[in-house]
């Protein structure tokens, strides 16, 4: 191997992307007040959120105070994610009121938005909105207990191997999603710089696959001779990656892998110059998505704690880096990896989101009306590499497209790739040191048990719920803009989940001759 050197630090970087968690869910209380220099969590604070006095249980107490999750599937069900919720929950609105205790689908405008663009989150109505989801996908309104878990976070005891991570080295506590919203428009900006104007993921269906037209990092890496991987956990059904940006990479899907292979790639120096990992975003997953209970009633996905078994899945991939001494291509000294999340998905989280550019300020407003003048939700992010100490804060205002920023200096790629894009920070502040810390001294990670999931459980005979519907129903407007030709099925009247699985297995797996569909 040869001597280390900082300026090949970001020479491979590693992405694992996890779902729907805030900073304050996770990190929180990772730092006891004074214990560090500077930590934006949520002890020694007096944190709490109203409880509406159209609530049918607990107005009278009047607020619920922040306290410690008591499961590790905490909230329970999923709080909504889609921007008409996340609305609700940084400003404490519901506009027009019959928007209350309604599906997100049909909810009208303003779509809880507030009448100022510039106007500044309150960050107060999470109990509201939780309570508003729990209802309409419940059928029933919430207790106290089931509402106040909205207003819960983890302990770093519950979460060893995140915690010993932020700990070990360096963890971002103004670490914003780029849209106040849900998985595909964030995970488009962390990619591209920008969602194309959409802003809720599957409606209608084909907006991501067929209309989500910009230019993504991949493209850009390609075009100057630099290699990419998307690496999918071996039980995922659909890469959520070659979903959201169909409409430029299908050509590149040959570029999608197992984790297996990440594993032998990292082992063997082969790691390309990107490398973004998803980990399972389906039934039994270990995304570290809160339970999806409340899109599919009666059936039992969640049976194992998803944050035990992201747990898992990071611990595995940090250890693969930590080990890569190859003398060739990538090794761990010249690797850079980031734990991330693309939204917060629902979950409280004090600190408000920044004002920011849109990503092309001459576009006009986008999909409901949203003219992305405001940043998402203060999600958890972790760096982690031989040139950074342990125990580091960083308290800069940083983005997900951050990464994007990254590479294209690092690679010199040209212009930026959205105005957003162009206020993000590099991440080379953050490589705070001059010689590397030996593998050997970095902190060891010990997941949890987790419990084994149970495919049995899923009931292959039963429709598609909402979640695996809407992208059932994306790849088929996918494969029909191509010029296959598809089954006729309606939302109205979906398959069952083993006729879709079959469909999609016959329709797109040879699209991806390394994932094994």
């Amino acid at each position: 191997m040869m001597a280390p050197s900082k300026d090949n630090a970001f020479d491979h970087v590693v992405v694992v992307m996890f779902e729907n968690r805030s900073f304050d869910n996770l990190l929180g209380r990772l730092y006891q007040p004074g214990e560090v220099p500077s930590f934006e969590g949520v002890l020694g604070k007096d944190l709490s959120n109203p409880i509406p006095e159209w609530a049918d249980h607990g107005a009278d107490r009047g607020h619920v105070p922040y306290g410690v999750a008591a499961t590790m599937d905490t909230p329970n069900p999923d709080p909504g994610e889609e921007y008409t919720h996340v609305n609700t929950q940084l400003f404490g609105i519901i506009d027009p009121p019959g928007n209350r205790g309604i599906v997100s689908e049909k909810m009208t405008a303003p779509y809880n938005a507030p009448p100022d663009a510039e106007q500044r989150p309150t960050m107060d109505g999470f109990v509201a909105d939780y309570i508003s989801s729990f209802t309409a996908e419940m059928h029933r309104p919430p207790t106290y207990d089931e509402h106040a878990q909205i207003m819960t976070g983890y302990r770093p005891d519950q979460l060893p191997v995140m915690s010993t991570l932020a700990r070990g080295f360096a963890t971002f506590d103004h670490w914003f999603c780029e849209v106040p919203s849900q998985t595909f428009t964030n995970r488009s900006f962390f990619h591209a710089g920008t969602s194309s104007g959409f802003v809720v993921n599957m409606a209608p269906p084909d907006v991501f696959p067929v209309h989500n037209t910009a230019e993504t990092i991949f493209e850009r890496l390609e075009a100057n001779g630099l290699t990419w991987r998307v690496y999918c956990d071996p039980a995922v059904v659909v890469p959520f990656t070659g979903l959201i940006h169909a409409a430029r990479l299908h050509d590149g899907f040959k570029n999608f892998f197992s984790t297996n292979q990440f594993l032998e790639d990292a082992a063997n120096g082969d790691l390309p110059t990107y490398s973004f990992i998803e980990p399972n975003l389906w039934h039994g997953h270990n995304d570290m998505h809160p339970a999806y209970n409340a899109n599919y009633p009666g059936m039992s996905f969640d049976p194992r704690s998803s944050l035990l078994g992201g747990e898992a899945f990071l611990a595995m991939i940090y250890d693969a880096i930590r080990t890569s001494v190859s003398s060739r291509g990538s090794n761990v000294f010249n690797t850079f990896v980031m734990v991330a999340f693309d939204e917060h998905g629902g979950t409280y989280d004090h600190v408000p989101p920044p004002l920011a550019p849109p990503p092309n300020r001459s576009a006009g407003a986008g999909q409901l009306g949203f003219t992305f003048e405001r940043s998402g939700v203060r999600i958890p992010a972790i760096a982690i590499s031989p040139w950074i100490d342990e125990r580091i804060v960083v308290n800069d205002t940083f983005r997900s497209t951050s990464i994007l920023a990254t590479l294209r200096e690092r690679w010199s790629l040209g212009k930026p790739f959205s105005d957003r894009e162009a206020i993000a920070p590099t991440l080379r502040t953050v490589l705070t040191r001059d010689a590397p810390r030996e593998p050997e001294t970095w902190p060891d990670v010990v997941p949890r048990p987790v419990p084994p999931f149970d495919e049995s459980l899923i009931p292959p005979d039963a429709p598609l719920g909402v979640l695996a519907g809407a992208i059932f129903f994306g790849f088929l407007a996918f494969g029909k803009n191509l010029g296959q030709k598809v089954p006729d099925f309606t939302p109205d009247a979906p398959p069952t989940g083993a006729e879709a699985l079959a469909i999609v297995r016959d329709l797109f797996g040879h699209l991806y001759p390394n994932l094994g569909l």
